[in-house]
């Protein structure tokens, strides 16, 4: 199962995101939802430093896991980027039901 948790203050803002795991769909290279979700992740971090030029708080990238953070400073920035992350991954969650979780980490 692949485990996605948006990293959140109490006031419920987006300042980043953990994920770990594999969806288990198919082999590895061959798995549609594995691909999918590296891919909408790759996209938020690639974007975030190589086009809007922020420097992470972390990242962190590693055989099926991924850990991306923002400084507060840089929430605003980032969060169309967070947002539109977070409606691709519940709307893939409702699609797999039992192959991926989108949850929330307070930090």
């Amino acid at each position: 199962m692949i485990r996605i948790d948006f990293l959140t203050p109490p006031d419920g803002r987006l300042l980043g995101f953990r994920m770990e795991g594999h969806a288990g769909l198919g082999e590895k290279g061959q798995d549609i939802l594995c691909a999918a979700v590296s891919s909408a992740a790759y996209l938020v971090a690639n974007t975030a430093t190589e086009v809007l030029h922020l420097c992470p708080l972390s990242l962190r990238v590693g055989e099926g896991e991924m850990f991306f953070r923002v400084e507060e400073k840089d929430e605003a920035a980032c969060r169309p980027l967070l947002l539109g992350l977070k409606l691709h991954l519940t709307a893939l969650e409702e699609q797999y039901p039992g192959h991926m979780k989108v949850g929330y980490l307070e930090v």
